[in-house]
């Protein structure tokens, strides 16, 4: 495995950190105190600025206006942008627009291109995906109740979703919904179809509080309900039943956007507590940093960030060059492995900074907040090392 960064690659990246730096983290106060109506504006003329530097859509092709990255280098890039809560939306490869361009650029026809995936590249709209149920486990993507039933040229789309981010102020939805429930094939009877959001019947039932917090627009998470919600059938994206394979695809690459974006968030944390440790007193010239076991979470951290991002990059590497099929220990194993360091180093940070950690003067409190749900979403934990260790243990029968 080739660790080498091209050149180019790591110039961009030095420069993608300064404009990180000096032009997003500014306006995280804003963001920590909910003054979504002063930052929305600042955020555009952002995205427009990213534009002009090139710095726009890093994961998509070229052809499609992209900087057409490796999944590789775009991982270097998520560790970048992770490190402020509105990295990733300024560059307009947050989740789940990111995940909903690259399966309509796999799966779309000419006419869902130009309706939906145009404006989505384009930053002119944003879009939500709504395939977990509350009523049904989200680790297990074939087993759902919202239907999609048809009637004449159209789908009757109904059932309840949650946790469909960043619904609000999006222009369209892709849903998982059941087309065919008598398939004896599970992994064959659900779909994804695009349901526009001004769709009579699409119901947005409410932001969910996510620890005392209900989010705003992209940075939130949303109960969704579809009542009838009538569609033409030429909506649905590939073939009838093939809604798990595509998930199935565009989860694994995410995955490594996930594990690089927290790997950003820890260094950020790591930054904090060691800047922290050196300027707090706790007697008269004697910094905090001078206690052993502040210096023990220091070089722990340092270790398992180090660690985490290499078993990340191979990963990525793997699936770069065999697909993600080929990948897929590597991936459960990165997901539940960088979701636990992620939750270590920013515990760390918190408790160096005492109270101070815990209020939204910092990210920390956000992050500890909102990243809990690491080991929970895109497949929590257990199901991950069930799922490795079974394959792992295939090998030796």
């Amino acid at each position: 495995m080739n660790l080498t960064l091209s050149p180019d690659t790591q110039k961009f990246l030095t420069t993608l950190s300064e404009f990180v730096r000096e032009e997003i983290i500014p306006l995280e106060r804003l963001f920590l105190d909910h003054r979504f109506a002063e930052l929305q504006p600042q955020i555009d003329g952002l995205r427009q600025k990213a534009k002009s530097l090139g710095f726009w859509l890093p994961q998509i092709p070229r052809e499609y206006g992209g900087m057409g990255l490796s999944l590789v280098e775009h991982g270097h890039v998520s560790e970048v942008l992770g490190q402020t809560p509105l990295g990733h939306y300024v560059l307009n490869c947050q989740a789940p627009d990111a995940g909903n361009m690259e399966i309509l650029i796999e799966y779309g026809t000419e006419e869902q291109k130009e309706t939906y995936l145009r404006p989505l590249l384009a930053g002119e709209i944003r879009s939500c995906f709504s395939m977990t149920e509350p009523a049904n486990p989200g680790s297990n993507p074939t087993w759902m109740s919202t239907t999609a039933v048809k009637e004449g040229d159209s789908y009757i789309v109904d059932g309840l979703k949650w946790f469909t981010s960043a619904a609000e102020g999006a222009a369209f939805a892709i849903v998982m919904a059941v087309t065919d429930p008598h398939q004896e094939n599970k992994y064959r009877r659900a779909s994804m179809i695009i349901v526009p959001t001004d769709t009579p019947g699409f119901h947005l039932v409410r932001n969910i509080s996510v620890m005392g917090e209900r989010g705003h627009g992209f940075a939130s998470h949303a109960e969704v309900r579809y009542d009838e919600c009538r569609v033409p059938l030429h909506n649905r994206l590939g073939e009838e039943g093939g809604g798990f394979v595509i998930a199935q695809q565009r989860l694994g690459p995410g995955r490594i956007h996930h594990c690089m974006r927290w790997l950003g968030i820890c260094e950020r944390s790591f930054d904090l507590m060691c800047r922290y440790a050196l300027l707090r007193q706790i007697a008269p010239g004697k910094p905090l940093a001078a206690e052993q076991t502040i210096q023990n979470w220091i070089v722990e951290s340092r270790a398992e960030i180090n660690a985490a991002r290499l078993m990340v990059v191979q990963a990525a590497h793997k699936i770069d060059q065999a697909g993600t099929y080929a990948a897929r220990v590597e991936i459960s194993l990165i997901k539940f492995f960088v979701a636990g360091v992620l939750q270590k180093v920013l515990d760390r940070a918190i408790q160096v900074h005492g109270a101070m950690g815990m209020t939204d003067e910092l990210p920390l409190a956000y992050w500890f907040r909102h990243e809990r749900a690491a080991r929970i979403y895109d497949g929590p934990d257990e199901v991950h090392k069930r799922a490795a260790a079974r394959q792992i243990l295939a090998q030796y029968q």
